[in-house]
């Protein structure tokens, strides 16, 4: 197995990352997207083993126990996320890098275990206002998990500069022209 590279974005829900990820996808064949495991039921059109590996929270917590992740957490309270350490080995089995759409602790925990094979991009919404205003848009949250998102995202805001580049998504257009250039600057060295 050939070890390539992690390309990390997190941000609170709602700043505009997967948007992105799914903007350097396009740009770049060398990426392929990790798939993150989850307890949570599917929202609108995900789609099992492509967006998320949907698991029973007994599943879940069996891998944890046969230490099958290479980080998780309970991202809400009854709902856990992590990444498969298979999920990163096939990515770079098949000879590619990999890029993560991830929540903020999990991708410090990621840039920590993997150092400077790792670019840990912390993706940064205009205000809380445009981002409480995105969610709320979404209309797939009642209001009491829209309050429970609010909380956090105001948490996660603090952890910016623990990251190596925070990228300001202002306007997505130039948000991802940025992207492509942190990712190809630091896939090509």
């Amino acid at each position: 197995m050939i070890q390539g590279k992690l390309i990390i974005f997190s941000a609170p829900s709602g700043a505009g990352k997967t948007t992105i990820v799914k903007h350097l996808l396009e740009k770049f064949p060398s990426l392929n997207f990790s798939i993150s495991a989850t307890t949570r039921e599917s929202r609108g059109d995900e789609q099992h083993e492509k967006d998320y590996y949907f698991i029973s929270k007994e599943a879940f917590l069996h891998k944890v126990a046969h230490q099958e992740f290479v980080e998780f957490e309970e991202v809400y309270n009854g709902t856990f996320y992590g990444t498969l350490r298979s999920e990163i080995e096939r990515i770079w089995n098949e000879g590619k890098h990999v890029i993560f759409d991830i929540d903020v602790e999990g991708g410090l925990r990621l840039k920590r275990k993997y150092e400077e094979d790792a670019l840990a991009i912390f993706v940064q919404p205009p205000s809380l206002e445009v981002l409480k205003e995105r969610l709320s848009g979404r209309g797939t949250d009642s209001p009491e998990k829209l309050q429970e998102r609010f909380i956090k995202a105001e948490k996660e805001l603090k952890y910016a500069d623990k990251f190596d580049v925070v990228l300001k998504n202002f306007d997505l257009h130039t948000a991802c022209m940025e992207a492509e250039k942190l990712v190809s600057d630091f896939i090509n060295k």
